[in-house]
């Protein structure tokens, strides 16, 4: 396992909610990963990231990870739930909050 996928390993099985993004939560550097940061913040979960934009490294890493072209990626416990459009549909479904709740995560507010 090359260093990079041992970061993301521990990223994605360490944190109960980790979203690999464009930028910051505070400061999103794209449209997609901000969608994803104000559906997270709008259930009230609390949850953890990494700005693909500060390495090549891993920006290409995450994508090889999951075997998925685009970012954000979200997970929950390990499992990869998906990209903005995803996360989106999941959301304005209820089935994230749903989600989220089964696998143990507080859910402030639903959709």
């Amino acid at each position: 396992m090359t260093d990079i996928n041992a970061f993301i390993d521990d990223k994605v099985k360490n944190n109960d909610v980790f979203l690999f993004m464009k930028g910051t939560p505070d400061f999103p550097q794209c449209g997609f990963s901000g969608q994803v940061v104000q559906i997270l913040n709008y259930l009230g979960v609390e949850f953890d990231s990494a700005n693909v934009l500060e390495s090549a490294e891993l920006r290409d890493g995450i994508k090889a990870y999951t075997n998925w072209p685009t970012i954000p990626q979200l997970y929950v416990k390990g499992e990869f739930i998906g990209g903005a459009d995803i996360t989106r549909e999941m959301f304005q479904s209820g089935e994230l909050a749903q989600h989220l709740q089964q696998a143990g995560i507080a859910v402030k507010q639903s959709a």
